[in-house]
């Protein structure tokens, strides 16, 4: 029998909460995190505003600041999430095998070694050098301290070492979709039998000049600096792009009879996922939605349930004029009649977009939603566009009792996930 799959603990770090029950507090409670950015100095600069995580360090999970200042703000965040997720799940060396315990995670790429090797290049070009071999070899010839690997794997190695987990780890790299496969992969290593606890998650920290600056070219961050926390307006007519953010969020996966041996809280379970391509360009994701369709198909055969089954969607819902219709469109055409029925809501309208991390921090909130039966709004939401003609609950969080929960995540250049949670019930086994 294919083994069945519990979530039994989760942690975050974002802007509106660094706790799960401080998280989906503001969540229901309609609170952006949204301001002026503090990161980087703005003067000339297009985009002034983003959701950044203020007043939070490594002491809040008991590590000491200083030995984790070297390392990028989102290996920091995903770290203490990992650990708040194992603390969350009672995870402990007596009732988890370290070497049947791993971590996969989905954090991007960081823009310190970018930011210092452009510093080179500018320093280099001043003093009339421009060997690009010598330029790479007096960047890696810098000691840790003053120019530490930016590689995000070291978020993964970081999280293994303070958790103990000895078992499979490894981080990916597909766009908004980053951590939804880190779950699926993740689901699927327990369901191989190679591991019985995952830790699974992701983080980001886009709010650089150099990360800010190619969306900026690409057209897809809001101009909106004088809105501040109502720039981000999911499937609004007036939307004009997506707000930057950051944020982290870990879930722990565990195999269902390991996690009741060892008497675990059930938050959910995991009953179905997928991903797939879109295939069509290099960037644009095709505009008939037909990969995310097909990946909600999936992911609905996957759970052996039907359209008219699901309570809720957290949309990905980023604020641009192209993803919000697109994903209307795939909804529709995935779901059928069911579409206008199931509330459809974007907690990125709240927390901006945190591009790799923010399909965890999503399904943290639905795990929440089938705890609470609070659906979180989509904010800002004023102007309706009749190509976005869905339920997107407006404004103001709704209760509503839920079984079956989805997340839907569209990449850049065409990449799809879907994840759907459950409520646990014994009868499934």
């Amino acid at each position: 029998m294919t083994p069945r799959i519990v979530l039994t603990g989760a942690g975050c770090i974002t802007p509106i909460g660094t706790e799960v029950g401080d998280f989906a507090q503001n969540l229901a409670e309609g609170r952006s995190g949204i301001g002026s950015i503090t990161l980087f100095e703005t003067d000339g600069f297009p985009v002034r505003i983003a959701a950044e995580i203020h007043d939070w360090d490594m002491s809040d999970v008991g590590e000491d600041p200083a030995r984790w200042a070297p390392y990028p703000r989102q290996t920091r965040f995903v770290v203490a999430a990992a650990k708040k997720a194992a603390i969350s799940a009672g995870i402990s060396t007596t009732n988890v095998s370290p070497q049947r315990m791993g971590v996969y995670f989905g954090c991007g790429e960081t823009f310190v070694q970018l930011s210092e090797l452009a510093d080179l290049v500018v320093q280099a070009a001043a003093d009339g050098n421009d060997d690009p071999s010598m330029l790479m070899a007096n960047a890696l010839d810098r000691p840790n301290e003053e120019s530490p690997f930016s590689d995000p794997h070291l978020a993964v190695t970081g999280a293994a070492a303070i958790c103990g987990a000895e078992g499979p780890c490894a981080n990916m790299i597909a766009g908004c979709v980053s951590s939804s496969l880190a779950v699926c992969h993740a689901a699927n290593t327990i369901r191989r039998g190679e591991a019985d606890v995952m830790l699974a998650g992701g983080s980001h920290s886009m709010i650089h000049p150099i990360g800010m600056s190619g969306f900026y070219s690409l057209e897809v961050l809001s101009t909106a600096n004088e809105r501040g926390a109502a720039a981000s307006r999911p499937f609004d007519k007036e939307r004009d792009g997506f707000v930057a953010g950051e944020a982290a969020a870990v879930v722990v996966l565990e195999r269902l009879e390991h996690a009741l041996d060892r008497g675990a809280e059930i938050w959910g379970e995991l009953t179905g996922y997928a991903d797939t391509h879109d295939a069509f360009r290099v960037t644009d994701t095709h505009p008939d939605g037909r990969g995310l369709a097909t990946c909600i198909h999936a992911a609905l055969r996957h759970a052996r349930l039907n359209p008219d089954d699901i309570d809720y969607i957290s949309a990905h819902g980023t604020s641009t004029q192209l993803n919000d219709r697109i994903e209307t469109v795939a909804l529709k055409r995935a779901l059928g009649e069911a579409a206008y029925r199931i509330p459809v809501s974007s907690i990125k309208s709240m927390l901006g977009h945190s591009t790799t991390g923010c399909a965890v921090v999503e399904l943290v909130s639905l795990l929440m939603v089938l705890r609470t039966g609070v659906l979180p709004p989509t904010i800002n939401y004023e102007v309706p566009d009749p190509d976005c003609d869905l339920d997107y609950v407006p404004n103001t969080a709704r209760e509503k009792k839920c079984r079956h929960v989805m997340n839907s995540n569209m990449g850049f250049g065409g990449q799809n996930a879907v994840l759907i949670v459950s409520r646990y019930e014994e009868r499934r086994r």
